[in-house]
Formats: C-alpha cells, sequence, structure tokens
C-alpha cells in the first residue's frame, strides 16, 4: 500500500515506525470526489488542505495529556482516483478501498469532498457487521430521496445509508425539506435532534448517545458545526455547534460508546482563509486523541 512520507502526511509525523502502513494502527484516506454539490464548489480540495493544515496542529493535547499519535501510528495513503467513476461507480470504489484496510485491522478515518462519499464508507463497514448506529453531525438532513434526479446526491446520502437498514441519529440538523421532516417522523430508524434544541442545557448529549448502539460510525459534514468555527464549507447555515460544545458531546461519545471509524466532509477550502481545514485537522486528532483517552484504539 502506498503512504504519504512526513513531508505530505497527517500531522506531518517524521519518525517512520509512526507512519508505515504495516506498523500504524489509524489510517487516513482521502475521497476528493466531488460530482453533485449544489451550491459552492471545492470540496475536492478539502482533504488535501486539512493534511496540509494538520502540519500546523500540535501533536501534544492538553486535555487529555498526551501526544496519542504515538499510541497508535497513523498512517496518510494515497488519495482515491476517481477518473471516469461517477455515481454508483465512486461509492463502489470508496467501498472497496475502505474494505481494503478494514480487512488489515486498521482504524480507517477518512476525508472527504461532498458527503456522497459516506455512503461508500458505511458500506464497507456494513460488510462486516451490521450492529452499528450511524452518527451524522450536519446541518441538513441529507435524506431527500433523490436530488435532481440523482439518488447518489450529497443531499440524500443519508436516505441510501437509511435504505440499509442502519440505525441513524442526527445532530445540528436545522435545513431540510418538508419530504425529509416526515421521513423523520415514520421511520423508526431515524432519531434527530435539531440544532434549536441544543442550546438550553447539554441533556441532549447525554440523550442522543444513550440512543445509539454500543457500537458507532461516526459522519461530521463540517457545516454541522457553526460558520463562525467553520466557515468554507459548501452550504453554510447559522447556528451549529459551537467548538467546545462539539468536543464535549465527542468526548462523551469516546467515553461511553465505541467509535469504530469516522469521517469529515464537506470542507470547501477559500483562498487566503485557513480556519476551516485548521479546525478540521485539529478536530480528528482530538477525536483519535479521545478514542486513545478512553482505551478504545
Amino acid at each position: 500500500m502506498e503512504f504519504l512520507s512526513a513531508e505530505n502526511n497527517f500531522l506531518g509525523i517524521t519518525e517512520p515506525e509512526l507512519f508505515d502502513y504495516v506498523k500504524s494502527r489509524v489510517i487516513i484516506q482521502s475521497a476528493p470526489y466531488e460530482h453533485t454539490s449544489s451550491y459552492l464548489q471545492g470540496s475536492n480540495l478539502g482533504p488535501q488542505a486539512i493534511i496540509e493544515a494538520s502540519h500546523f496542529v500540535e501533536f501534544y493535547d492538553e486535555e487529555t495529556d498526551q501526544e496519542a499519535y504515538k499510541k497508535f501510528g497513523i498512517c496518510t495513503v494515497r488519495e482515491m482516483d476517481f477518473k471516469g467513476k461517477v455515481d454508483e461507480d465512486a461509492v463502489s470504489l470508496i467501498e472497496a478501498e475502505t474494505a481494503y484496510h478494514l480487512d488489515r485491522n486498521k482504524f480507517v478515518v477518512s476525508l472527504g469532498a461532498e458527503h456522497t462519499v459516506s455512503l461508500g464508507f458505511v458500506k464497507a463497514f456494513k460488510k462486516r457487521s451490521a450492529d452499528f448506529s450511524v452518527l451524522q453531525i450536519d446541518a441538513h438532513s441529507d435524506l431527500r430521496d433523490s436530488y435532481n434526479g440523482n439518488k447518489y446526491s450529497h443531499a440524500s446520502v443519508l436516505a441510501r445509508i437509511h435504505d440499509l437498514g442502519l440505525p441513524i441519529s442526527q445532530v445540528g440538523i436545522r435545513a431540510q425539506c418538508r419530504e425529509e421532516a416526515e421521513l423523520i417522523r415514520s421511520s423508526p430508524l431515524i432519531n434527530t435532534w435539531y440544532a434549536h434544541q441544543l442550546q438550553d442545557n447539554d441533556q441532549w448529549m447525554d440523550d442522543c448517545i444513550a440512543n445509539l448502539k454500543d457500537r458507532v460510525y461516526l459522519t461530521i459534514d463540517a457545516d454541522g458545526f457553526d460558520p463562525s468555527v467553520m466557515p468554507a464549507v459548501g452550504t453554510a447555515e447559522p447556528g451549529g455547534l459551537h467548538w467546545h460544545q462539539g468536543l464535549k458531546f465527542l468526548r462523551k461519545l469516546a467515553e461511553k460508546k465505541h467509535i469504530i471509524g469516522f469521517d469529515i466532509v464537506e470542507c470547501a477550502p477559500r483562498e487566503n482563509e485557513i480556519l476551516t481545514q485548521f479546525n478540521l485537522a485539529k478536530l480528528l486528532y482530538k477525536i483519535l486523541g479521545y478514542c486513545s483517552h478512553y482505551n478504545k484504539l
């Protein structure tokens, strides 16, 4: 498996034994697939921007008192090539590449462009076991049966995951159509915590986590966070999670459940603005740190 050197890998790790594919427990893969973006373009540049920004993230985390990467190693593999592949073919490629790493007992973290890519990640996990919940942090429900006639639209990715029969919990939703709201009300598989319900106290965190199975796949759309935290996204919506609120929730999740893998998608970098990609790089490392801190990695 081709993996990236210290100059190009996540965090800029220089110790060979800590970014080697065979020796590393964590694999970071990039799926820069953008085909159906419906507002701002550029999410195909997001994975690389996050990796580049990660070189400025400190190895040491004061919250968990550790240099987490030294505990498990992080290998960054070459990005996927989507030449000539869209929709179902693109999803199949993502599923196959993810499955390759899972077959080698790796903890897979994925950086994506548009949210469609998460379907491929989830399908790879489901082939090994369907005994997990999908937790979605997002501004949008992504539950339209199709969008602009495409069932593989980024606006339909959770509908396709719902088709797989997996339980879904959504956090931070604040933009949806009536079709999506009606599906949420009618489906026993979907539980949604809307953004306006998260403001008064933190009880929603415990309620949401208690609703999840022990094993959780986490998918984070950057626009799930407030634009003050993640401004460079394809379709921004006001009123999302704030930084420490989001970290508190994710730490609770790592403590109480077993995160089996996660993805971060929909970063659309802007010229002369680094906040979004840097914050997402730090968020990725924080999640790994939480998992390590609770001995679940």
